[in-house]
């Protein structure tokens, strides 16, 4: 499988945002990552639904929506009814996974489980079998533009190695030209970059450089 390329929208420009995801499909994108932040699972406020539906209007990209919030099955229908076509949640947030899981099936779309840097990957070793995508942290969500924290990098082959074949490995936090190469080289094969492609001189580049 290739690597699919899912540029994070909460580095990009807000005053031009339509700009900057013209930029990154010409790069290459295969998706857009749309960071939703409540304050309470992280602290920080970001994303809602209303930009989700304006960014669905324009572009055809998959939208990759990542609730990093408390009470995420308050927010799978409203997300899924925005334009989202795939929808994760973090594994720290909830009591039942399999719950939100089916839910998010329920609604048409694909779903997607997060796990923070300090959670253990045997720790939702019993949802593999009922996912679309795994989603590892390689920075503590709730800020874009933090370091890559390496140790996180080695989960990719557990997960890899557990999870059904079809199960997309995707990896945010710290993602660049080099970061890129060793979790692609560990088995992940979706990358989430922010700061490095929309603070670029050059986003399409930026894009480019990511997937080769």
């Amino acid at each position: 499988m290739s690597v699919i390329l899912s540029p994070s929208l909460l580095s990009a420009n807000f005053a031009n945002l339509e700009h900057d995801i013209r930029l990154v499909e010409q790069g290459g994108a295969d998706w857009l990552h749309i960071d939703v932040m409540d304050g309470h699972f992280v602290p920080n406020i970001t994303i809602g639904v209303p930009v989700v539906k304006s960014v669905r209007k324009i572009t055809n990209l998959v939208l990759d929506v990542h609730l990093m919030i408390d009470n995420p099955q308050n927010f799978v229908q409203p997300f899924a009814k925005a334009g989202a076509d795939l929808i994760t949640f973090h594994y720290e947030a909830v009591e039942n996974p399999e719950d939100i899981i089916s839910l998010i099936h329920q609604e048409g779309l694909k779903a997607g489980i997060s796990i923070k840097p300090n959670t253990m990957p045997e720790e939702i070793f019993p949802y593999l079998q009922d996912v679309d995508l795994v989603l590892v942290m390689t920075v503590e969500p709730g800020f874009g533009g933090q370091n890559f924290i390496h140790d996180c990098a080695s989960k990719i082959p557990i997960i890899k190695e557990n999870a059904p074949n079809g199960v997309i490995i995707q990896v945010d936090g710290g993602i660049n030209n080099v970061t890129s190469k060793i979790c692609t080289s560990l088995g992940a094969n979706s990358l989430v970059a922010g700061s490095y492609i929309f603070e670029s001189k050059n986003i399409v580049e930026a894009c480019r450089l990511l997937v080769k």
